[in-house]
C-alpha cells in the first residue's frame, strides 16, 4: 500500500522488545523464556516477590545497573529527533522498561510495563526515580515500579485518548500478539488511521497493517521517516 503522508502531524509508535534488544538490552525471551537465567515465575510476579523480595531486587537491580551499559541505538535516536519537529507531536506507548527513548531525544513516553528506574512504596504508593540498587534493608519497603504478569498495565486510561488523536500509528519491534497492546492496532483500524508494522520477520499480526516493513528498527525506522515523513536526519 503506498502510504500518503503528506497531512500527517500527530503520530503514535507503539515499541516492543525488538528495539531495546538492538541496544544490546536482554529480554526474557532470548533462551527458553528465561530472563538472565531466570523464569518469569521466580522474578516478574507478585507471588515471586512476596517469596523471595531479595532474589527479585537482586535481579532488577542488575537490570538497571545494565542500563548504563547500553544507548539509544538509531531507532530511538530517530523518533526522538522527529519528535523536536513543530509539525509532528509525537507519542510512544512502549512496552519496554528501559529509558532509552527518553534518552533519544523523545518527550512524550507511556511505559505500559512500568520503568527500571522507578521504585514504589509499598505502603504508601509513593513512585521515586530510582537510578541506584535497593538494598536489603529496604526490600520489603520498596518495589520495582514495573508491571508484573497477573497487574494491570499503566497508562490504561491515556493510551486510547492518544490513539483516537493519531493520524498515523506505527508497532515497532513487537509482535502486538498479547494484549492489551495486541488491540492497539485495531482500535487505529477502527478510527481510520493508516498502520505501519516495522519488525524483523512477519508476525501473525501483519495482516492487520496496511503496511509491513521488514528489517531492523535501527535500520528501517530513520528510512522510513525520512522517505514518508520527510524530515532529514
Amino acid at each position: 500500500m503506498e502510504l500518503d503522508l503528506t497531512k500527517v502531524k500527530n503520530i503514535v509508535f507503539l515499541t516492543g522488545a525488538g528495539v531495546s534488544q538492538e541496544s544490546g538490552i536482554k529480554t526474557f525471551r532470548d533462551q527458553n523464556g528465561l530472563w538472565e537465567n531466570h523464569s518469569i515465575e521466580e522474578v516478574a510476579t507478585p507471588e515471586a516477590y512476596e517469596r523471595d523480595p531479595a532474589l527479585v531486587h537482586r535481579f532488577y537491580n542488575l537490570r538497571r545497573a545494565q542500563l548504563k551499559e547500553v544507548d539509544p541505538n538509531p531507532a530511538h535516536k530517530a523518533i526522538g529527533h522527529l519528535s523536536q519537529y513543530e509539525n509532528f507531536n509525537i507519542s510512544v506507548i512502549t512496552q519496554n522498561v528501559d529509558d532509552l527513548h527518553e534518552r533519544g531525544g523523545v518527550t512524550k513516553v507511556l511505559h505500559m510495563h512500568g520503568e527500571l528506574r522507578k521504585i514504589r512504596h509499598n505502603h504508601t504508593g509513593e513512585i521515586r526515580y530510582f537510578e541506584g540498587q535497593v538494598e536489603e534493608s529496604e526490600f520489603k519497603i520498596w518495589r520495582p515500579d514495573i508491571v508484573w504478569f497477573g497487574e494491570a498495565i499503566k497508562c490504561s486510561e491515556h493510551i486510547p485518548e492518544v490513539i483516537s488523536q493519531a493520524d498515523l500509528y506505527i508497532a515497532v519491534g513487537t509482535s502486538s500478539q498479547v494484549y492489551p497492546a495486541a488491540g492497539l492496532v485495531s482500535m487505529a483500524s477502527a478510527q481510520g488511521i493508516p498502520t505501519v508494522e516495522i519488525n524483523l520477520e512477519r508476525t501473525n499480526m501483519s495482516s492487520s497493517y496496511n503496511t509491513t516493513l521488514l528489517g531492523k528498527a535501527g535500520e528501517i525506522v530513520p528510512e522510513f521517516i525520512e522517505k514518508h515523513l520527510k524530515v532529514k536526519l
